[in-house]
This record gives C-alpha cells, structure tokens and sequence, in this order.
C-alpha cells in the first residue's frame, strides 16, 4: 500500500488496514513506512482541528485551480461538519455572488438547512449573496480577516483535494476539473479514511470480511492515483 500510494501516510493505510480487519497498530505501521521510503515525506498541514461546538454547521470556501492553458478555474465547495461531508461543489471562470449564492441553494433543500453557514470575507459573498442566504433561514458566521485557521475544517478538505489530487495532474479545462472532482469526492466519501472519524469513511464503508480462501485485491482510484483495497475469492 505504501509503494502503490506514495501521498498515503501512516493514518491513511492504518485506516485501510482497520477496513481489512487487520488490528495492528499505527505507529507499526509507521516505522514500515519509514524503511521504505528513504525520505520523510513532507509534514501535512492543518494538524491542529478546532473541535466543532456548533450543532448543524456547514462552512464554503473557494479556490483557484490554474489550468495548462493558462486559465483560472474557481472552485466552489460547501461542507458538513458533522460528518466531513462534502454537500456540493462546482466550477466556474467567473464567480459572482448570484452565482454563489444559487450554489447553497443547491447544497440545502429546505429540508436539510444548516443553523449556521461559516465562511470568509471574500468579495464574493456580496449583499445579493447575503440577503439571499438570511431569507433561507441560516445564519452567516463570518471569520476574521486573514484568519483561515477559523474556518478549518474546509481549509483541511482544500487542502486535501490539492495533495491528493490537483497537485499530481494537470487539468485541462472546466470540464475536466470538474470531472477529476467529482471522481476524487466520490473516492473522499466511499474509500477514503479519516483521521477525525476515527479511521471511518464520511459515507460509511464496512469492514470487508476475508474468505476462507482469501487474498487482498487493490482497486484504482483517480487512475491508480489512490487504491481501494478489499478481501476477494482467491478461487
């Protein structure tokens, strides 16, 4: 696992591992990891996570993806904090606050609302964005300025969709980006584990039972990017 997802660290594979029923622990699995790569791979970011005290939260943030061409790409993407859920995402050239704001419209049918909608102070989020969140009933907690640690649990999402995926293609235009995306979520919600939910998937992923003739078979992810490992039949 270690050799066939070098941007996996000790968490990830302990977690692929638990999926596997195998109960070994993570620092183990650590000093492995250390004998088989000479370097230590870099340091992650957003370590420390703020515990979340707020009851029905989501937060939105938004990012730049340049493409090879030469354009730049905004992405959109809105959070559940309970659950590490990614409830929408989209892509576009030109973000407005109209557009923004049609976007958690999409996140939040009005049976679902978030109490509270935790977000920067980019331009974005204009009057239009604002009247049209306050008449949906949900409250805008907007954080300090230049202060992304306040709004970190979307920073880390952001920053995962980089290192584990963006960052290792090159993108070719919206469509594209917007496909990677929705293949990279996919894998975020169903394979991927997650050191906050104590090594759980967001959508749930049961411990794959080992046949009495058993071997371990990896499934590709993301092109061979990422693995999702399971029990099969040898036979």
């Amino acid at each position: 696992m270690a050799r066939a997802n070098p941007l996996w660290g000790a968490p990830r594979i302990h977690g692929e591992l638990l999926k596997l029923g195998y109960d070994v622990h993570e620092r183990t699995i650590s000093e492995i990891i250390k004998r088989l790569r000479p370097r230590k791979p870099p340091s992650q970011t957003w370590r420390t996570f703020l515990k979340n005290h707020m009851f029905n939260t989501y937060a939105v943030d938004l990012f730049k993806v340049p493409t090879a061409r030469f354009q730049v790409l905004y992405v959109l993407v809105i959070i559940r904090h309970e659950t590490r859920q990614v409830m929408h995402f989209n892509v576009t050239r030109h973000p407005t606050g109209m557009w923004s704001a049609q976007q958690i419209v999409e996140a939040c049918p009005y049976d679902t609302l978030p109490k509270y909608l935790l977000r920067d102070r980019d331009g974005i989020y204009n009057k239009y964005f604002q009247s049209r969140i306050q008449n949906m009933g949900i409250n805008e907690v907007k954080t300090a300025p230049k202060s992304p640690w306040q709004n970190p649990y979307i920073e880390r999402l952001i920053g995962s969709i980089r290192r584990d995926c963006i960052n290792a293609m090159i993108i070719l235009n919206e469509a594209h980006l917007r496909y990677i995306l929705t293949e990279y979520l996919a894998y975020y919600h169903e394979g991927r584990t997650h050191l906050v939910l104590g090594k759980e998937t967001p959508g749930g992923r049961s411990v794959s039972e080992k046949p009495d003739n058993g071997k371990v078979v990896a499934f590709p992810r993301l092109g061979g990017l990422h693995h999702r490992y399971e029990w099969k039949d040898a036979a």
